[in-house]
């Protein structure tokens, strides 16, 4: 009678924990980064290793192995994968939609094409003081554009700067709840329900780091997390000892943007390849491009310009004096001509009626491609974007695919899990039931003698 309590007993044990797994899982069925577990159930082998034949005919009883948490190491590296894929398109984009509301929002294009044009009405009537007027004002307006297209891309560049801190101060902060983790794998029971608990806390943070870089984990037996960034060739971040190092941040005048890894004293450089980091890497140079070129275009047309003034007379029959000058940068632009009759319309010798150097300024409207030049600008960030959201698209599709395949074996099923819960409430009623017979059966024997 006590071999049959003993395995009464120990299905009951089994059965009870069985179904609290079972509850368990139905309880964290939408809960994020929860996998699904399951009780491992064992027959009780014969102590002394060999089974008498007594014991072959009634058994020893069922013992609860541990508890086995679903996962798919591929699986679980196609899903960071491709989220660093993502996360590093769509961090670029952002910054690649910046730029394109710089270089539109103060609508410098139009602006020039509107100096270009008040300066053709001079010409039409070079004694007129209403055009002279207007072209003034215009330049003005011109000058204004370069300097607040300039001034949001420096915005741009600032804001820059603050979302790459906040991605370092963010790898710092998971790194660290990551080494604890580790620490707390290396002194947990195996397949319990904490190291279960622990390892879906694991690989959460390790998703919301491939969001910030690429990674490389390795990991060890008891489910301890070794993270290098920038892949596998990529320096080291955090250890599966427990130790994590941090990120620093650079991005020079040109816009390069460089980040490097230090831990145990030891610094090296980080070249993201995926993650909000390497967006970050493509947006800085984009902006630090994109300031350059306007640089460029507004240094030429400021130089050029007033060449042409200097080269003609104006309207008392002066040497043209320079229509612009420039401050610290090439896009701090400001109008310095006074009044609309220095506008050197005629060329050296020619009448108040001459706008044959006006002709030149026109001519320079052509070959300096200041327009041009500007549209271009405009035209090759907007290409670069709508390729950003093109591999986007494509991207998510990839991203959600590798979640779904992960979740197929990881995710909770309801109607599984209820069949399950039905299964082992009857198994665990029927164990009650043979503790019952047993005890039925010994009291039986006992009134018998």
């Amino acid at each position: 009678m006590s071999d049959l309590l003993s395995v009464g007993a120990s299905g009951v044990r089994a059965y009870q924990s069985a179904l609290t797994t079972t509850s368990d899982n139905i309880a964290n069925a939408a809960t994020p980064g929860y996998a699904r577990r399951t009780a491992t159930l064992s027959e009780v082998a014969a102590a002394s290793g060999r089974v008498s034949q007594g014991s072959a005919a009634t058994g020893n009883g069922v013992v609860v192995l541990g508890i086995n948490r679903a996962a798919d190491a591929q699986r679980a590296a196609a899903v960071r994968t491709s989220g660093a894929d993502l996360a590093k398109t769509e961090t670029s984009a952002t910054w690649l939609q910046g730029i394109e509301s710089a270089l539109t929002g103060n609508q410098l294009g139009d602006r020039l094409t509107s100096f270009f044009n008040a300066a053709k009405a001079v010409a039409a009537d070079p004694t007129a003081s209403t055009p002279r007027a207007a072209l003034l004002e215009s330049s003005g307006s011109v000058a204004s554009a370069f300097a607040a297209t300039a001034r949001a891309l420096d915005q741009i560049a600032t804001d820059l700067d603050t979302t790459a801190d906040n991605a370092t101060t963010s790898l710092e902060t998971l790194g660290a709840s990551l080494a604890k983790i580790n620490k707390g794998l290396a002194s947990v029971a195996p397949n319990s329900s904490a190291q279960a608990q622990l390892l879906d806390q694991r690989d959460q943070i390790l998703d919301q780091l491939s969001a910030l870089s690429d990674i490389s984990v390795v990991t060890d037996t008891s489910g301890r997390a070794s993270v290098n960034l920038g892949g596998a060739s990529g320096p080291a971040f955090v250890t599966a000892g427990g130790d994590v190092g941090y990120v620093t941040y650079v991005r020079a005048a040109t816009g390069t943007v460089s980040f490097a890894v230090h831990l145990n004293g030891n610094s090296a450089s980080l070249n993201p390849n995926g993650g909000a980091l390497a967006g970050i890497v493509d947006g800085g140079q984009r902006i630090g491009a994109a300031r350059t070129e306007l640089s460029r275009i507004a240094n030429d047309f400021v130089n050029d310009v007033n060449t042409v003034q200097a080269a003609g007379r104006d309207l008392d029959g002066n040497p043209g004096a320079a229509l612009f000058a420039t401050g610290a940068t090439a896009t701090d632009i400001s109008v310095v001509l006074t009044s609309g009759r220095g506008i050197a319309a005629a060329a050296v010798g020619g009448g108040n009626r001459d706008n044959s150097n006006l002709a030149a300024l026109e001519a320079l409207r052509t070959s300096g491609g200041y327009e041009t030049d500007i549209s271009g600008l405009v035209a090759g960030n907007a290409t670069a974007l709508d390729q950003r959201k093109t591999v986007a698209d494509a991207q998510n599709a990839i991203h959600d695919g590798a979640i779904t395949a992960r979740d197929q074996l990881t995710g909770v099923s309801l109607d599984s899990e209820a069949v399950d819960l039905l299964r082992y409430q009857q198994a665990y009623q029927a164990s009650s039931k043979v503790i019952q017979v047993a005890r039925d059966t010994f009291q039986t024997i006992l009134d018998i003698r």
